[in-house]
């Protein structure tokens, strides 16, 4: 009967057994223990850097649901009350999600404190939804008017924000992407911290880094479009650009008529047909030299005029000239030289 209840213990606890009573193993336990530590080893070599359960030497899993962790062999509970990272409430769409939610947004450069900092909301509510009082409402604007002093204690932070707001209007009225503003407060950045902006208009800087950004992204978006959304003068605005690209040695290539081929056949409604016949008047003038020297915008507008005459579509200067902003002039000069480079006879 002794011997039993020896032996029994050693199996719940093998440790205090082999501390205590090391005559009382049997060759049974040895050679089970044998195996088991043969096993462990193995599953060791096979999952190296990886938890093991202690007892069997198989995987461990955790149960996200219960807060445990498990062993897939033979469920010994490794580790219980483990701690949940994750929100505390359930969202099952992505409008709940949002909703629920309770962290700010991410960190942005359009932004001059790359939105870091607090700011005192403009409703004179309450935490209940509650109308305040006319004083209470005349105290939140002087501690509006504090914060929004302290978001911008000295001059570089002004300057900055004055041209990020500059960026966001422009970018907005000329469709770009977020990545072109993002890029665009960049390059303004670096233009601030080297002193690039005394004896310059924030203005005209802040249009320069915008288009800078578009000709790097590959956006078509001509001289003409910027200059009209910009509160600078265009020539200005031009010396801002050349000034900003040899300063901070931006590499952007030159403008590619390509580019504004789709914007263009999208406005006139045109076939894909004429669209592919526009790309190979181009590739043509391109490889004959004629495009040297011309604008790209008039380029792309003469070749889509070309093309419409070759496929026999119904299209007239004047609405060609109307999408792309460029003269009708322009656009027979360029179509002529684009169908002479083709070794083509102009339509009559």
């Amino acid at each position: 009967m002794e011997s039993q209840t020896i032996r029994t213990y050693t199996t719940a606890s093998q440790t205090r057994t082999n501390e205590t009573e090391p005559e009382a193993r049997t060759d049974a336990e040895r050679e089970h223990n044998h195996e088991r530590d043969h096993e462990g080893g193995q599953a060791s070599e096979r999952t190296e850097g990886e938890l093991v359960c202690p007892e069997c030497g198989g995987r461990l899993a955790e149960d996200a649901t219960h807060g445990e962790t498990v062993c897939e062999e033979c469920g010994l509970v490794v580790e219980e009350d483990s701690v949940d990272h994750g929100p505390e409430w359930r969202a099952f769409d992505s409008a709940e999600r949002d909703e629920k939610k309770r962290t700010g947004a991410p960190t942005t450069r359009m932004m001059h404190d790359k939105g870091l900092s607090s700011q005192i909301g403009w409703q004179n509510k309450d935490a209940y939804g509650n109308a305040l009082s006319a004083r209470k409402r005349q105290q939140m604007q002087r501690l509006r008017t504090w914060d929004e002093r302290f978001r911008t204690r000295d001059s570089k932070e002004r300057n900055l924000k004055q041209a990020l707001g500059e960026i966001e209007r422009m970018s907005s009225a000329l469709g770009l992407s977020q990545d072109i503003k993002e890029t665009a407060s960049v390059i303004y950045r670096r233009a601030l911290s080297e002193d690039m902006l005394p004896g310059r208009s924030i203005e005209g800087i802040a249009t320069a880094a915008l288009y800078a950004a578009a000709r790097q992204a590959g956006v078509p978006r001509s001289v003409d479009e910027v200059a009209a959304v910009s509160r600078v003068e265009e020539m200005e605005f031009k010396r801002a650009y050349r000034y900003v690209v040899r300063e901070l040695g931006l590499e952007i290539a030159p403008p590619n008529p390509d580019e504004y081929l789709p914007r263009f056949a999208s406005d006139l409604d045109v076939s894909n047909e004429t669209e592919t016949r526009a790309r190979e008047l181009l590739r043509t003038a391109a490889e004959k030299g004629v495009h040297s020297g011309k604008s790209p915008v008039g380029l792309a507008a003469a070749a889509l005029y070309a093309a419409a005459l070759l496929t026999n579509q119904r299209i007239t200067q004047d609405e060609v000239s109307a999408a792309a902003d460029v003269s009708t002039v322009t656009i027979r000069n360029r179509y002529q030289e684009l169908l002479e480079a083709q070794d083509l006879g102009v339509p009559a």
